[in-house]
């Protein structure tokens, strides 16, 4: 995949992950296999199982083959590997830039920004999205014409814990069912994965920024979605939930003239990379 980091360093490369998924996804016999993976219910009960303590025994090689600096986060003793994989920062190991008037990365991630066009859509790696689909709501998806499409997406390695990108009053949870595809760019050539994968979403009412949708989106091992409250207002920084084990997906919405986003992120993104930013990075301001 093609990736930034935050060094500015480019990559262009797959690691075995994504050699194995390229494999299932781009072979007939890689996509029967898939059918019960991306199906809610396997989800679930692999959740059970890493839930428990015996996948304690899976912490210490995870950590060591995706190099997981654990000095950003709180020492503790883990009860299984789902509290590993949920696992808190250490005070001061994020620090959340600017003032009300800036957006920030609600996550660790793999960031990109997409134009909304005037027929609501946007383009992810050739796949087309309509926002009516992706929000499941016409008048949402009207608001948002012409604005932007922020995917943040973390892989199995990242920091699992999210944040709210902007403060303001967030509106009720909006829950839509559907399968579990892993988020990796590769399933994006053959499945129009945000459309078709289980997701979350609530609006926030912000000062600065309008009407803001911020959507959690499972994965393939990525059933359960943790939200913490609704109808209430919200500060940028604060947690917001947690995803349980597996690489997901969040996306911002923002609507027309309301924000402008780092130009970098912009430019990363039209030549086809993915820009690494961290949970409360700046990736834009209020117009």
């Amino acid at each position: 995949m093609k990736q930034i980091d935050r060094n500015g360093i480019k990559s262009d490369h797959d690691n075995a992950q994504d050699k194995l998924l390229r494999t299932l996804y781009t072979s007939a016999a890689g996509r029967m296999l898939l059918k019960p993976l991306v199906r809610p219910g396997v989800s679930k009960l692999a959740g059970k199982f890493l839930s428990t303590k015996l996948s304690c025994l899976f912490i210490r090689p995870f950590i060591r083959s995706n190099h997981i600096n654990m000095n950003d986060f709180e020492k503790t003793s883990y009860r299984s590997y789902n509290d590993f994989f949920t696992r808190r920062l250490r005070p001061g190991a994020r620090t959340v830039c600017g003032g009300a008037d800036t957006l920030i990365s609600p996550c660790d991630c793999y960031a990109s920004a997409y134009e909304i066009t005037e027929d609501q859509t946007f383009d992810v790696k050739h796949t087309r999205y309509t926002l009516r689909s992706l929000l499941k709501s016409r008048k949402l998806a009207a608001r948002f014409q012409d604005g932007v499409a922020l995917i943040l997406r973390l892989t199995v390695s990242d920091y699992h814990r999210y944040a709210y990108a902007v403060s303001g009053t967030q509106s009720k949870h909006y829950r839509i069912p559907g399968k579990l595809h892993t988020v990796n760019p590769i399933a994006g050539d053959f499945y129009p994965i945000y459309k078709e994968n289980a997701r979350e979403y609530t609006v926030i009412r912000s000062p600065q920024f309008g009407a803001v949708v911020q959507m959690e989106v499972g994965a393939l091992m990525v059933g359960k979605i943790v939200n913490h409250k609704e109808c209430c207002a919200v500060t940028r920084g604060e947690e917001k939930g947690y995803f349980e084990f597996g690489g997901s997906t969040i996306i911002l919405l923002l609507q027309k003239d309301k924000a402008a986003i780092r130009d970098d992120l912009l430019a990363n993104t039209a030549a086809g990379y993915e820009t690494q930013i961290r949970l409360g990075d700046a990736i834009g301001t209020s117009n």
